[in-house]
């Protein structure tokens, strides 16, 4: 079957043949019908060779859905042919946070070597994929898996961050999404579908500002260094009540902290190396910053059930497998308004 690895330290993804997986015990063979692009995948192949952790060929695709193809002995609640998206967090199961459904935060998981699929384990960017548990699969119940994936990360990471601060946008309150690309144009979407609260976007690209509009933004300022100055204006001088930085660079993490007012929340989500420091006299009074991870099991359901009713939508570019290595291309070069999406079989 074709894949798309990761194969050196340093050089692009290729599309190689690899032997077909067969599901042993416990395990589920996916026939794999999407597979989403992300700037993590950009991240780990920029890592050099001392800070690599992982083995390699690395199968890439951490985002992905398709049809069961084959079971493993002994899994149950599961038949060929379901359609089913890929919870990608994978943990232990049997930790205090897996017992929640948090496996994003298992305690167990790096001193076992439990890795996401595509993050150290085999990823979605094959024809075929084995999950190790049925536990790690969700029913689509209808959902087109091509248009889904995404929601897998791109939806359920922003709702994550979002959900720990409904409580502070009510009415009158105002978020702040930086970073209108895959993620961000998402979080855009889950604001204005569970929140009443007035959304500026932030991006370097008019096109994505442009985007960001079209899926309900109220607001949209171009990044840079009159930014922070600019949501001032808008929001009368208090600020934001949430900020959530998609981006996560140096730059885009001190206008997260220059534009959030009296205890508002923080969010530091993007993989771009900044940080925000805390403490009196670096940003407002009582503001509290964090940096999630993904989300949990039981959130996943609620991303696709927001999907399923018709309150969120990913913007895709789809791209056949042999395209792989030009997904990536383009998505490393800012080119991609939305999200990639493969399909292996398609």
């Amino acid at each position: 079957m074709k894949a798309v690895q990761y194969r050196e330290i340093g050089a692009a993804p290729e599309v190689v043949t690899v032997p077909e997986p067969e599901p042993g015990p416990g395990q589920v063979l996916l026939r794999v019908a999407a597979a989403g692009v992300c700037h993590s995948d950009i991240a780990l192949m920029s890592w050099p060779a001392d800070r690599f952790p992982y083995p390699l060929p690395l199968t890439l695709g951490h985002e992905g859905a398709g049809t069961v193809a084959g079971l493993g002995a002994g899994v149950t609640g599961l038949a060929e042919g379901d359609l089913v998206a890929v919870y990608g967090p994978q943990g232990c199961g049997r930790c205090a946070k897996c017992a929640e459904g948090k496996e994003n935060y298992c305690l167990r998981a790096a001193e076992l070597g439990i890795n996401p699929p595509g993050l150290g384990a085999p990823g979605a960017m094959a024809e075929y994929m084995l999950v190790d548990d049925a536990r790690f699969l969700v029913p689509l119940d209808g959902l087109d898996p091509v248009a889904t994936v995404p929601l897998t990360d791109a939806g359920l990471t922003p709702y994550h961050a979002i959900k720990r601060s409904l409580p502070k946008l009510v009415p009158g309150s105002t978020a702040v999404v930086i970073g209108a690309g895959g993620l961000g144009h998402v979080a855009i979407q889950l604001l204005r579908a569970l929140t009443p609260s007035r959304v500026i976007a932030l991006d370097l690209s008019e096109e994505k500002l442009a985007l960001a509009r079209t899926v309900g933004a109220h607001d949209t300022v171009l990044s840079g260094e009159r930014a922070a100055d600019r949501v001032r204006e808008l929001t009368g001088g208090r600020g934001a009540q949430a900020v959530f930085d998609f981006v996560g660079a140096g730059p885009t993490a001190e206008t997260a902290g220059a534009v959030a007012s009296v205890e508002a929340d923080v969010a530091i989500v993007g993989l771009g190396g900044g940080a925000l420091p805390v403490g009196i006299n670096t940003t407002a009074f009582d503001v509290a910053v964090t940096a999630p991870y993904w989300g949990s099991r039981g959130e996943l359901r609620e991303v696709l059930d927001l999907a399923r009713a018709g309150h969120i939508e990913v913007h895709i570019e789809t791209y056949g497998i042999d395209e792989a290595p030009k997904a990536y291309e383009r998505l490393h070069e800012r080119k991609v308004n939305g999200r990639a999406v493969i399909l292996p079989n398609g």
